[in-house]
């Protein structure tokens, strides 16, 4: 795809603009486009022309970097470099800088060989959709002539660790100590390798750490939130209480009991949502995901908490509960949100959460999430071959209801493209496993065989 098509195509997914690096988007020349485009929008609509930048541990960091901030300068503002930070820590100082925006280049729970571009508000939230097709706009009209009359020059932001590290301990209460508890933190070897471990062992933790050792293309590789095995066998090799498993950028959150267990994003949700419930925080409902099991929705119903769906994404997560007035939300994933503590999905303070809830109530992560009986649920990543309407063709969607009306009342399918990668996910959920399977497969079969099709 050339740049110019680039331009013409919508960028911004469901979570910024990403793709492999040295293929439009995500190229060197379209990012300096970008940084000027972005930095007109941005200094035209707040008035403001500070602007702050933050990266993970991607080699490619450095590229993107220089081209961002060059672009950026061109359109006069004023940047500010944070270096290797978790993609919250950028929400939170973006605030806290009184800055125009941030800017975060990762491409989150992805390989190495992807990255992205995120942007924040002076809120630290996700851009309005105004803002967005606005930049898209500048995109198009935006030239390098002559030197303007001001250019922009680039900072370096030397405490912005110290800070964000107090943020994160000030989210539980000032006496709070985890004095006694063992954890194994693993990092990703992402943007986290440095701040969590020191989060934890401030607080009084005897902190384990993993996969805290960047070398520019082992983020995320055979750790992190997608892989837990080594977190599994470090927690029960090092007989530590839990293990905590942090993406790339540090958003996403996923927990290991002390049995090596894993501990989704739907299980620490309804433990942060139940603790809520007890001490009068919840302060409305909690809102879910269409991937969310259903199990979760029916533990909920048991607790009298209100339970709602909205579309993949932590930005749609986001949009409901400002527009119901809710506190928390979240995904399988662990993307969670506890709005009176961030603005975004912070894994370092949603632990601290989750970590605070076992001290109050003096049990352990197994027994605050047993009252969760998940179903059996699949999910199949189909790649696509080409950009298209699959979930549109009559046979996908004839597929679809013939899997309905076997599972009946009884169970879920979701067939939906991904926002972030070039593949449709293919979810069933039910009461029987092996039906699920059955109809897992056979629902990835017909993706599969109609998008080989529309290679001929």
């Amino acid at each position: 795809m050339s740049i110019a098509a680039c331009m013409k195509k919508k960028l911004f997914g469901t979570d910024g603009i990403r793709g492999r690096v040295g293929e439009p988007p995500m190229t060197p020349d379209f990012i300096l486009k970008l940084g000027r485009a972005a930095g007109e929008a941005l200094i035209e609509t707040t008035k403001n022309n500070k602007i702050i930048i933050g990266k993970d541990t991607r080699i490619s960091g450095y590229m993107f970097e220089s081209a961002l901030e060059a672009g950026l300068s061109a359109a006069g503002a004023e940047t500010y470099l944070l270096g290797p930070m978790p993609t919250p820590a950028i929400a939170y100082l973006t605030r806290t800088l009184r800055a125009a925006a941030g800017i975060v280049i990762s491409a989150s729970h992805n390989p190495y060989h992807d990255n992205g571009i995120k942007f924040f508000s002076s809120e630290g939230k996700k851009l309005p959709p105004s803002l967005e097709e606005l930049i898209e706009q500048k995109l198009e009209i935006s030239q390098f002539n002559a030197i303007e009359l001001y250019v922009g020059k680039a900072h370096r932001v030397d405490d912005a660790a110290g800070r964000y590290i107090e943020y994160c301990k000030s989210t539980i209460p000032g006496k709070t100590r985890l004095v006694g508890l063992k954890l194994v933190i693993d990092c990703a070897n992402g943007s986290t390798y440095s701040i969590a471990p020191r989060v934890f062992s401030e607080l009084g933790a005897d902190v384990v750490a993993i996969c805290n050792a960047p070398n520019g293309i082992n983020i995320n590789e055979k750790c992190g939130t997608t892989d837990t095995t080594l977190l599994a066998e470090t927690v029960i090799k090092e007989k530590a209480d839990l293990g905590i498993a942090i993406d790339g950028d540090g958003d996403r959150l996923i927990m290991i009991d002390d049995q090596g267990n894993v501990v989704d994003g739907d299980e620490l949700l309804y433990v942060l949502a139940s603790g809520y419930q007890e001490i009068n925080l919840l302060n409305g409902g909690v809102v879910g995901t269409e991937m969310s099991n259903l199990g979760l929705e029916r533990a909920f119903s048991k607790r009298d908490i209100d339970f709602k769906r909205t579309k993949v994404g932590d930005k749609y997560i986001h949009e409901l509960l400002q527009k119901l007035g809710w506190r928390l939300g979240g995904e399988p994933s662990g993307h969670i949100l506890c709005l009176d503590r961030a603005t975004t999905g912070d894994a370092i303070v949603v632990a601290l959460q989750v970590l605070s809830e076992i001290l109050r109530t003096e049990k352990n992560l197994c027994e605050l999430k047993d009252p969760i009986k998940k179903l059996p649920q699949i999910i199949i990543n189909v790649p696509l071959h080409l950009e298209n309407n699959i979930l549109k063709s009559q046979k996908v969607q004839q597929a679809v209801r013939d899997a309905e009306n076997i599972l009946s009342e009884r169970g879920r399918v979701l067939l939906r493209n991904s926002g972030t990668e070039p593949i449709v996910r293919v979810m069933v959920e039910g009461e029987d496993s092996t039906q699920v399977k059955e109809l897992a497969d056979m629902l990835a079969t017909a993706v599969k065989e109609l998008s080989q099709q529309q290679l001929h």
